[in-house]
């Protein structure tokens, strides 16, 4: 499957996957942005840590800027790290009420603004497209605000999901039941990409045209 996911059910995943490897020219990348929502805890399994570092060194390994919410703990450090050790730029976006020691990560280039909306308005302005790992209820807040905005058309940015260990089934699933009762067009689960491991994710984001 190249690492991307089938969906179960009858609505299809839109995933063309090309034939490069993401690290032979980072000038070939069409993207040059990426921000990740992910969680400020670790989790519980150790392949969410895995995943998130290597998505960072991936995206700073294929010339690409990392954008993020300006985290130094849980996924959001993990990842962060792993894109500077990379060699990576990373931009993190933070509300000043969480710019403390123990929560911002002030080796990257921080914005502090004043709120969570400016703060989710500013990821998006700078990224070309985004990317969720496992986390809570402020990653799922991100998600969904980013794909209602692609539903209602203010973006046509691609939006695809790391489905570390199963991580997102059920979620998927959620999206997939308001479709089938008629809450939500076939565009709201087709548009989400799926993968099960970085590479074939981006590469397929990378490929990604708009519905």
């Amino acid at each position: 499957m190249n690492g991307i996911q089938e969906v179960r059910g009858s609505i299809p995943l839109r995933s063309t996957i090309f034939p490069r490897h993401l690290g032979e020219n980072p000038d070939m990348a069409a993207l040059k942005s990426i921000c990740v929502y992910c969680g400020s805890y670790p989790g519980r399994r150790i392949e969410y840590s895995h995943a998130a570092q290597e998505l960072g060194s991936l995206i700073a390994s294929t010339g690409r800027t990392l954008v993020y919410g300006g985290g130094g703990v849980g996924l959001m450090g993990e990842t962060a790290r792993a894109a500077m050790a990379s060699g990576g730029r990373v931009i993190g976006v933070i509300p000043s009420h969480l710019n403390t020691k123990e929560r911002a990560y002030h080796e990257v280039e921080l914005r502090v603004v004043e709120t969570m909306h400016e703060r989710k308005q500013t990821m998006a302005d700078l990224a070309d497209g985004f990317i969720a790992l496992p986390g809570g209820l402020g990653t799922f807040d991100e998600l969904f605000e980013i794909l209602t905005w692609n539903q209602i058309g203010l973006h046509g940015k691609p939006v695809g999901l790391l489905n570390v260990a199963g991580y997102f089934d059920a979620l998927l699933g959620v999206i997939e039941q308001a479709v089938r009762e008629g809450f939500a067009p076939k565009t709201a689960r087709s548009r989400i990409l799926v993968g099960l491991t970085p590479p074939a994710l981006l590469e397929a984001m990378d490929a990604y045209v708009e519905e």
